[in-house]
């Protein structure tokens, strides 16, 4: 595996409601980039983010799956997350190692309950992000409805860059508004569209979206304002620099058009991510805390190393798997970092790049970049690893308390040790669960967000 400076790495929160496709894009992207030798499916349970055996069987997402994808020079780091309320909290811990986020957006239920609620996570977390309408392939599916409902949820910033050529099952393609190019796919292809002319009934649509695209980028920018005055349009150099910069503003929120299921526009939203979304080096210095006190450290790699844990995973067969973001420095592999909320010294062997559940091996990794290492001792969800002589901390994330708790017993004594083993793993999987013990019934009790 390739080692990625960080200007040319992007991580990419996948982000919406439950059903949305967000699982299905991820496989799209992996498969045109040809990470994958084949076009993997939710239904047929072999995606690489969706590798649990309990999400193969229920063909949802349970926890976040991370995967990558080289794409025009850069390292794009897929974060693939949950969209149901009950492991919604998994989604929110995944984001504060995201850069940016794409909002998946059913091109049939347009904005859902959980779609409000992963925005306003971005939204906490200062993301980037675009949204993408998804399934304009399924009947009843229809842009123009699912582009009103993202307008009543997230206001008018939400801006088309993209419209759809053809709708339901005649969905075939789509027009780049931004360099007015058309692209056409061939259903459950390469996910690589073929260039052809806008078709003339488009010609006009296309022609106002575009002018409603240059008017809304130039609206927050004095100096395109006043070129767009003079000559009316902006060049699509301009354009594309001006909706760049609006973007990383949170002032536009671009709209695209896709379906994963038959890999249409999957090539146009990674360009997307590598040419308008920032790397991680481009989001400003982290706040951290050094002996008490707040500093500010940039994600560089002339600082010293510092990594974030995001996620834990207890694998039946590599044991505890840390999930981390690192934040400054260069981790090379066998690095020796100090857990800094616990002091103990933690040797990282095997230090690789998460691609679904494998950890693909690497050198080093640079500040920005997300990875992963096996058998961690004493490392948990919220950490923070860094060097002995710079023992910088960052906040873990604050979840929601949990709504509902359930009794719970060993039906044997001969259980009761594996059921405390079992319980241990769990709860550091899952930062959102809660087990202790209720003072008058003197029950054991493990609590979480929703009963499955």
């Amino acid at each position: 595996m390739k080692v990625y400076e960080g200007k040319a790495i992007r991580n990419v929160g996948l982000t919406g409601h439950g059903n949305s496709g967000k699982t299905t894009l991820a496989a799209g992207m992996l498969f045109l980039t040809g990470a994958t030798n084949r076009l993997t499916r939710v239904d047929e349970g072999n995606t690489v983010t969706d590798f649990d055996d309990e999400e193969a069987q229920r063909k949802i997402t349970i926890s976040t799956g991370v995967a990558y994808v080289e794409w025009d020079k850069c390292k794009v780091n897929l974060l693939d997350t949950p969209g149901f309320n009950i492991f919604i909290n998994d989604t929110k811990a995944a984001l504060v190692a995201a850069d940016s986020s794409l909002v998946v957006v059913d091109g049939v239920a347009g904005v859902e309950v959980q779609t409000e609620k992963v925005w306003g996570f971005a939204n906490e977390f200062k993301l980037p992000r675009a949204l993408v309408i998804n399934k304009l392939d399924r009947e009843n599916a229809s842009f123009d409805r699912a582009l009103a409902s993202i307008h009543e949820n997230f206001g008018r910033a939400a801006v088309p860059v993209q419209l759809p050529v053809g709708s339901e099952r005649e969905f075939r393609g789509v027009i780049d508004l931004v360099r007015m190019k058309c692209f056409t796919y061939e259903a459950g292809g390469s996910g690589r569209g073929k260039e052809e002319p806008i078709p003339q009934n488009l010609a006009e649509p296309a022609k106002k979206a575009q002018e409603a695209l240059i008017e809304m980028v130039a609206e927050g920018n004095d100096a395109l304002l006043e070129e767009f005055f003079e000559k009316g349009t902006l060049p699509p150099e301009r354009l594309v620099e001006g909706l760049r910069t609006a973007i990383r503003e949170l002032r536009l929120f671009p709209v695209l058009c896709a379906s994963g299921l038959s890999n249409t526009g999957a090539d146009l939203i990674l360009d997307l991510i590598v040419e308008y979304l920032p790397a991680p080096t481009e989001r400003g210095a982290l706040t951290g805390h050094i002996d008490g006190q707040e500093v500010q450290r940039p994600v560089s790699d002339s600082e010293p190393v510092s990594a974030f844990v995001f996620k834990t995973v207890a694998d039946p067969f590599a044991g505890r798997v840390t999930y981390f973001k690192v934040c400054s420095g260069v981790l090379k592999n066998d690095a020796n970092l100090a857990n800094v909320r616990s002091g103990a010294n933690e040797r990282l062997s095997h230090v690789g790049c998460l691609f679904g559940k494998t950890i693909q091996p690497v050198t080093e990794l640079r500040a920005g970049d997300i990875g992963g290492v096996a058998k961690l001792k004493d490392t948990l969800t919220g950490d923070t690893l860094a060097e002995k002589g710079s023992p910088i901390s960052y906040p873990p994330v604050k979840l929601a308390e949990p709504s509902i708790a359930f009794a719970i017993e060993a039906k044997t004594r001969q259980d009761e040790d594996r059921m405390g083993a079992a319980l241990q793993r769990i709860l550091e999987e899952d930062q959102s669960l809660r087990f202790y013990r209720d003072t008058q019934t003197k029950e054991f009790l493990l609590a979480g967000s929703g009963q499955q």
